[in-house]
């Protein structure tokens, strides 16, 4: 299933989120301007290496150990191609404007970025040893996506969904989209847990412990930087777009 938006207008405009799509974007395009080797480089300095990570916690303190946990937050902004990085920003343009419209600007950027690297730490617990770097903002908004859940739960998502031949477009209701979300990502979680080679971070895959574990933060910490702070001012089902 694929949203496309969601029927819930915001109060201010969402700064942060929209920085945070410019900063994802613009590390994209430099990334793609690196030759294949210097790629590889580039994402095993900034991007959380497992094995790399468990290393520098029986080392001591040191400038390289305090690079490695740095990755947990650089980590969060490089991507592994266009259509990871697409996904990504389709996912907090709709659904991050609300939850920073409910935090207030300073406090989401915090919460954001903390949900991601709890949610980094939670795919590293489940795959230390690995060698390929785990990179993306999927564990950040995997968080926004827990808050959202908890403070949006009947505000319909305009969806796309495979049933037949074409895509239907449906109005389901945040509360059973997140939820089919998470419930999809903690199953392909435990599932890599026995069959790592296929699905998972350690084929190269995607990080499902992330997601599972970044969603699960947002909606425990959501309501400790405000979530509930701001009327909603929800229209369900309305027709008109709203602040997207």
């Amino acid at each position: 299933m694929v949203p496309l938006k969601d029927y819930n207008p915001g109060q201010r405009t969402p700064y942060v989120t929209y920085g945070l799509i410019v900063l994802n974007v613009a590390l994209f395009i430099y990334e793609l301007s690196l030759p294949a080797s210097g790629l590889n480089s580039f994402f095993h300095a900034w991007a959380v290496v497992p094995q790399e990570f468990s290393t520098s916690l029986t080392t001591g303190v040191s400038v390289p150990n305090a690079e490695e946990w740095l990755t947990l937050v650089t980590g969060q902004f490089l991507h592994g191609g266009f259509l990871h990085l697409a996904g990504n920003m389709l996912y907090l343009w709709i659904f991050g404007n609300n939850v920073e419209d409910q935090m207030g600007h300073s406090r989401f950027l915090l919460f954001y970025l903390l949900c991601g690297v709890l949610a980094n730490l939670a795919q590293w617990f489940f795959a230390m040893g690995s060698e390929i770097p785990s990179l993306g903002a999927s564990g950040a908004i995997a968080g926004v996506m827990g808050a959202y859940i908890f403070r949006f739960p009947e505000v319909r998502i305009l969806t796309l969904v495979p049933l037949g031949p074409f895509p239907l477009p449906l109005r389901i209701p945040a509360i059973f989209y997140l939820g089919i979300w998470f419930v999809q990502q903690a199953i392909y979680g435990f599932a890599s847990l026995g069959a790592p080679t296929m699905i998972g971070m350690e084929g190269g895959g995607i990080a499902y412990w992330a997601h599972a574990g970044g969603f699960a933060i947002g909606a425990l910490l959501g309501p400790l930087f405000g979530l509930f702070s701001q009327p909603d001012g929800v229209e369900v089902g309305a027709e008109s777009p709203g602040v997207e």
